[in-house]
């Protein structure tokens, strides 16, 4: 298929990831990276001389109504389950993620590729029955840049939760060490309990152990990988908490989308406001990540 925008410094290809849906292929002479067009969803980007930087499951499914497991999905208009959805009828993690975007521009540079994705509607939802548009703009280059911008259409206020979903690849979750999260209270899903911050972030054991916290803070974090010998940089923006999670194996083992073996070659850290924020009518908010790679490091100290 020949591509729908070229030029000397990369091209940029939309190709069917299944008989119903589409995505971008994006090669660049200093990254490559697929972006789904169903959710709006980045699911790739490797920078030159580099490792692919986000997980992607292989028993993923690429079909209309059920979520891509892998890359970065969008969590809105509410993260997690809805606190006004106490039988979780309407699913976790909101609509935004199941829905055809359309794309509005893409511009190739020296430095890499913008694509402006973008997607409209109203009431998708009893408890989020407003008009929204939604916008993003995404930059792959040497570094990656996502600008989720929401606006309300509607003539009443709103209120959302969200987040930035990544999925980070790594050698394995036990080789991955986050120290700026010791700094920072959070709250333990899987116990229910608020925690103060810990002197040490321990991280999991090969990836047995689930993990399911919240951490209050908008910090930058450093995922620094010792066997890959990389650390990954996130720095977000308009976002209140750090989300760090891992399904462990047991609960891997039951999801269908998720490869064998596949929770030992990613842990989630997400950018997010998993408390309700205003959206007011007629406004609009954004929320924000920066992510860049650095290779050939000196690895913290492993933590047991």
């Amino acid at each position: 298929m020949p591509p729908i925008v070229k030029n000397d410094f990369g091209q940029v290809q939309q190709v069917k990831l299944s008989s119903d849906l589409s995505a971008l292929i994006i090669e660049h002479k200093v990254t490559q990276a697929q972006v789904s067009l169903y959710g709006g969803q980045v699911l790739s980007w490797q920078p030159s001389g580099e490792r692919e930087v986000f997980w992607l499951s292989k028993s993923s499914a690429f079909e209309q109504g059920k979520a891509i497991r892998g890359g970065i999905p969008l969590c809105w208009p509410w993260f997690g389950v809805h606190p006004n959805d106490s039988k979780n009828k309407a699913g976790n993690h909101g609509f935004a993620r199941c829905q055809l975007w359309q794309v509005d521009t893409i511009d190739i540079n020296e430095q890499g590729v913008e694509v402006r994705l973008s997607w409209q509607g109203k009431s998708m939802n009893d408890l989020w029955p407003f008009a929204c548009r939604l916008t993003q703009v995404l930059f792959f280059g040497k570094s990656f840049t996502q600008v989720f911008t929401m606006k309300n259409l509607s003539k009443n206020d709103a209120y959302y939760t969200g987040a930035l979903h990544s999925y980070l690849s790594v050698s394995a979750p036990v080789n991955a060490t986050i120290t700026e999260l010791a700094k920072a209270p959070f709250d333990d899903k899987l116990t229910g309990k608020a925690c103060t911050a810990k002197p040490l972030v321990t991280p999991l054991a090969n990836g047995i152990d689930p993990v399911d916290r919240v951490y209050h803070s908008n910090d930058v974090m450093h995922v620094v990988d010792s066997h890959w010998q990389r650390t990954i940089e996130l720095k977000s923006t308009n976002t209140k908490q750090w989300v760090f999670w891992n399904p462990g194996v047991e609960l891997a083992n039951n999801m269908l989308d998720i490869h064998e073996r596949g929770e030992q070659e990613f842990i989630c850290l997400e950018a997010a406001s998993t408390e309700m924020q205003l959206l007011r009518a007629g406004e609009s908010l954004t929320m924000a990540q920066k992510i860049a790679v650095t290779s050939h490091v000196t690895p913290n100290e492993h933590i047991n």
